[in-house]
């Protein structure tokens, strides 16, 4: 019989990662400071009336004119210089192999509002059955010439359905939108952990635990948007960004598969018991 699966979702930027991506490697060769970049991208955004996510993805194209050369290639590199928190790295084969004891398989995603061409060169690529992020469209020559994705703290919604549905490809739209029966989604909702860090992972959080699923907060020095989560019920548990073994994030998630696993036994010994009296009941009449 097919193993359960269990889907882990992820913000990246402060949830897997200290920082936003591009401050690694792509600001500092601009020859700017973080906090000059993301200024002239509020102007950016506020100057055309942007969302917050293409405003970012135009300036990243306009400030490189003539300083540096963007290139998918050119982006992907700048993940090889994306740091993240401590225990990350280990993290995931932790988490399938725990998983796979509990009588569960584990499937990994990200679902981010940073660039899917620098996390696809991170270290921790190879994790993922998808990475959900914004992209651009690249002519011939690998030159990015406009967005082919932009997600924003509500698009980031939709990928919690794909994931629920088993329609993975993003460019997959009308069987997305037509009805599916609980019984034949790909993945429950009670078997996904959404993890992130702030307000605008809020919606994933809420849509992921009113559906029976769980989200976890994660924080680095200042717990205060992961404890006013937790008192407005968008996220079950807090816990520092720690992914080393043994740390609170760890046991926090490791019981969460228990709980996962144990449902998903007691789902499938409630199908058998009704399969079998609905056999019982044919048979008598």
């Amino acid at each position: 019989m097919q193993r359960p699966i269990l889907a882990m979702m992820y913000d990246f930027d402060h949830t897997l990662s200290p920082r936003e991506m591009q401050e690694y490697a792509f600001i500092p060769a601009l020859g700017m400071a973080p906090e000059a970049f993301w200024a002239r991208f509020r102007q950016t955004a506020l100057a055309h009336g942007m969302d917050d996510i293409l405003a970012y993805m135009l300036l990243m194209l306009e400030l490189s004119r003539g300083k540096q050369l963007v290139t998918r290639d050119t982006l992907t590199a700048l993940g090889k210089s994306v740091a993240f928190f401590d225990g990350v790295e280990t993290w995931f084969d932790r988490v399938n192999d725990y998983a796979r004891r509990c009588g569960l398989a584990a499937e990994h995603y990200i679902i981010s509002s940073g660039l899917r061409e620098i996390i696809q060169g991170t270290a921790i690529a190879g994790a993922f059955k998808r990475i959900y992020a914004a992209s651009f469209c690249y002519d011939d020559a690998g030159v990015p010439y406009w967005p082919a994705m932009a997600v924003n703290y509500t698009s980031k919604t939709q990928f919690l359905f794909r994931i629920n549905k088993g329609m993975l490809d993003a460019a997959e739209n009308r069987g997305l939108n037509e009805y599916m029966p609980e019984d034949q989604r790909r993945v429950p909702f009670r078997n996904m952990i959404y993890i992130g860090d702030g307000p605008t992972d809020v919606p994933c959080m809420k849509l992921t635990r009113v559906n029976g699923g769980h989200s976890v907060a994660v924080y680095q020095d200042d717990r205060r948007d992961a404890d006013r989560m937790v008192l407005d019920g968008r996220v079950d548990f807090a816990a520092p960004a720690d992914y080393r073994p043994g740390s609170e994030l760890e046991r926090a998630v490791f019981e969460i598969i228990d709980q996962v696993a144990a449902t998903e036994k007691t789902v499938r010994r409630r199908i058998v018991c009704r399969a079998r009296a609905q056999d019982a009941f044919r048979e008598e009449f």
